[in-house]
């Protein structure tokens, strides 16, 4: 197989013939039993709206089988014959002129995916897309067309539900509701600097009527009545499961990081005007009033170590103080709150189909080595030395029948700084404990777009334990169909659920040709934002 982008002259996609733009991926060996030595994928984009003419051609041929790079990936362990494994698509597979990009590289990769024996694929649908312009106005055209095709190449589809913004690609929230913000900033998360966080509406907002006389669990509400409407065709069939948005990046969390790469403690998030009145309700509520007047004064900022103020250190830290404990329960309480309204309604509205519901928590593993686990903290998650604060998570998401999606399988604590005294290992099994403990079913997913860092072997030795069920790989794009990526992924699949292909799956020798006219819609982008999970 050959994975490729060609600018100058063609690119094949699975034998289709595409004059294009360079996204700068070639792949020339892959395994044969899988692909014929012809077979193309290629993610190609156009830099404006245009008619380009697609020459089909399908021709297999016998090549050397691919060696796996890890001589322990390929060896099956029994345990993990109940998991399923799915794979991200693009994050901008749809754009925001909900046109399909790079649709034929998609299909191709469908069909490998499906040869290979994956279970199916994952699918975001951004809230800003489909309600773009106007409250009440959904555009499904081009989610319902890369549905159809996830189930005319036989697979599964697993929907996330998409209630906040991307920055790589960019995505924001639909316009109308941005422009609300323009006037009250206060419908977004804020630091103590006021600085708005405008990816993700501030859940103190959830049942006030800020967006248009409407409160924003009414508005996701028809929003999800919407997507049952126009895919209830599939629903259950095609589509197996449906995650829905619990916060920045779809995770059950604060944005008390704001840089992707920040290894700091974080910013707590409670200074605008909603949250600071339900602070001051709950200070008056138990008898503490000058506990309500606003988030920790000693706390640490976004990129600052957990030593440099007073609340977060190990030994006479404010975290441990009454004070501490007082902010600490209120600040994660009232995410869990917002995590149980989310998925009870997402249950009230998909309860009578047989998709099953999923919410994603997030992996805050740095500082996990100290008492005070301050990055958990400003996260919203009150666990720490002395504390378990997931236990109130698991418990949650068992109230509401949901299962619970869990990244960072990939993340080993060996390929992380030492000073940060980051554990992403321990914070996993503490996590699995929790969810086993109230029976909670698990979906992993990986967490570097670059490869696992610990390896294939890692996410199989996450994988196993009776209460992990589903993995998503994140996400198809330039470098998953890559030479450094591709093999040892095609041999982790195999070794999780097929050791070898059946003979039945092996490509035919034909070759035929058709002319196919695409009108792509503008959206440049680049191989690491295709990449980007």
């Amino acid at each position: 197989m050959e994975v490729s982008v060609i600018g100058k002259s063609q690119a094949k996609v699975a034998g289709a013939d595409f004059g294009n733009r360079e996204l700068g991926f070639f792949n020339s060996k892959v395994d044969s039993k899988i692909f014929g030595s012809k077979s193309k994928i290629c993610f190609v984009r156009s830099s404006r709206c245009e008619r380009s003419r697609i020459r089909l051609t399908t021709k297999s041929v016998q090549m050397e089988p691919v060696q796996s790079q890890n001589s322990n990936v390929g060896r099956r362990s029994k345990s993990l014959e109940g998991v399923k494994l799915y794979v991200g698509l693009p994050l901008d597979a749809v754009s925001t002129c909900n046109a399909i990009n790079h649709s034929r590289a998609i299909a191709a990769g469908l069909k490998a995916l499906k040869l290979l024996g994956v279970e199916g694929v994952e699918l975001p649908v951004w809230w800003g897309i489909v309600e773009k312009e106007t409250m009440g106005k959904y555009e499904w055209s081009g989610y319902l067309t890369l549905a159809e095709m996830v189930q005319n190449a036989g697979l599964k589809l697993h929907i996330s539900l998409c209630f906040h913004g991307s920055n790589q690609p960019r995505i924001p929230l639909p316009e109308w509701v941005s422009k609300i913000g323009e006037s009250d900033p206060n419908i977004y998360f804020t630091d103590r600097y006021r600085q708005p966080y405008k990816d993700c509406i501030s859940l103190s907002v959830d049942n006030l009527p800020v967006l248009n006389e409407k409160t924003p669990i009414q508005v996701y509400h028809e929003f999800c009545e919407s997507f049952k409407s126009s895919f209830s065709n599939l629903l259950g069939s095609t589509i197996s499961g449906i995650s829905i948005s619990l916060g920045p990046d779809g995770e059950l969390r604060y944005p008390s990081q704001r840089q992707l790469k920040s290894h700091g403690t974080g910013e707590f998030q409670c200074y605008d005007k909603n949250m600071l009145s339900l602070l001051k309700q709950y200070a008056e509520a138990r008898g503490n009033p000058l506990y309500g007047l606003g988030g920790p004064h000693d706390a640490s900022s976004y990129d600052e170590m957990p030593y440099s103020n007073n609340f977060f250190k190990d030994n006479g830290g404010s975290w441990e103080s009454h004070y501490g404990d007082f902010f600490l329960s209120w600040y994660s309480s009232e995410l869990i709150a917002h995590g149980d309204r989310l998925l009870s309604l997402a249950s009230s509205v998909f309860g009578n189909t047989e998709a099953t519901i999923h919410g994603k928590v997030p992996l805050m593993h740095s500082w996990y080595k100290t008492r005070s686990h301050p990055s958990e903290l400003t996260a919203g998650f009150y666990n720490t030395a002395n504390r378990d604060g997931y236990d109130a998570v698991a418990e949650m998401f068992a109230r509401n029948s949901s299962k619970m999606i869990l990244p960072g399988m990939d993340l080993s604590d060996q390929h992380h700084p030492q000073e940060l005294l980051s554990s992403p290992e321990s914070l996993i099994a503490q996590i699995k404990s929790a969810s086993r403990k109230h029976g909670v079913m698990l979906s992993g997913q990986n967490s570097s777009n670059t490869g696992p860092h610990g390896g294939f072997d890692l996410i199989k030795k996450n994988l196993d334990g009776e209460n992990v069920e589903l993995f998503t790989y994140q996400r198809m794009g330039a470098y998953f169909f890559s030479p450094e990526h591709f093999p040892s992924f095609a041999e982790f699949v195999r070794s999780v659920h097929q050791p070898e292909p059946h003979s039945d799956d092996l490509p035919v020798e034909d070759e035929e040709e058709e002319d196919i006219a695409e009108t792509p819609c503008p959206s440049p982008m680049s191989e690491a934002q295709m990449q980007a999970a």
